[in-house]
């Protein structure tokens, strides 16, 4: 079984997520406790299947929205956080992530690429990532809401002249 589904651009979800994904997480909640009766044909017999959500793909929007972690800003690497080396562009507001050879092998041969990258060479080593109980000690006090939000009222603006009412 796969679910396939893009929601992009102004109209995504955000916290609602859980209402595009609560048929994928039951569908998958039976496969593991459950399983379903399904038919080999090779062996010409029944058996009790289970299944598991092995991995998922996805560009930093999505995962950003799936896992609410901020894929914006000065600490926009999940993995890096608080480390994340960036540049701000000098001429805009754009933020360049750098350092990101430093995730390739030890002797691999873009670390000594300078030209091709920002002049200098990589020489540090990437980041530890965290263990399962480190990750859970920074969620565990998380309050997260999910489901349909009420919609906020809309603010009628009457303009007359050169005044703005709200």
């Amino acid at each position: 079984m796969m679910l396939c589904m893009m929601i992009s651009g102004l109209k995504q979800p955000g916290n609602d997520i859980d209402v595009y994904l609560s048929p994928l997480i039951e569908d998958l909640t039976k496969l593991w406790d459950e399983g379903v009766l399904v038919f080999d044909g090779f062996q010409n017999e029944t058996f009790q299947m289970r299944a598991m959500l092995f991995y998922i793909i996805n560009d930093f929007l999505a995962y950003e929205n799936l896992s609410g972690y901020s894929v914006k800003g000065h600490h926009a690497c999940p993995i890096c956080e608080e480390d994340t080396s960036y540049t701000q562009l000098k001429y805009g507001r754009k933020t360049v992530y750098t350092r990101h050879r430093h995730f390739l092998k030890p002797h691999h041969p873009y670390r000594r690429l300078k030209k091709a990258f920002n002049g200098s060479q990589e020489q540090e080593t990437a980041p530890i990532p965290l263990t399962g109980e480190q990750v859970f000690q920074r969620v565990e006090h998380l309050n997260t809401i999910f489901g349909k939000t009420q919609k906020k009222e809309k603010k009628v603006r009457l303009a007359y002249g050169s005044l703005t009412f709200f």
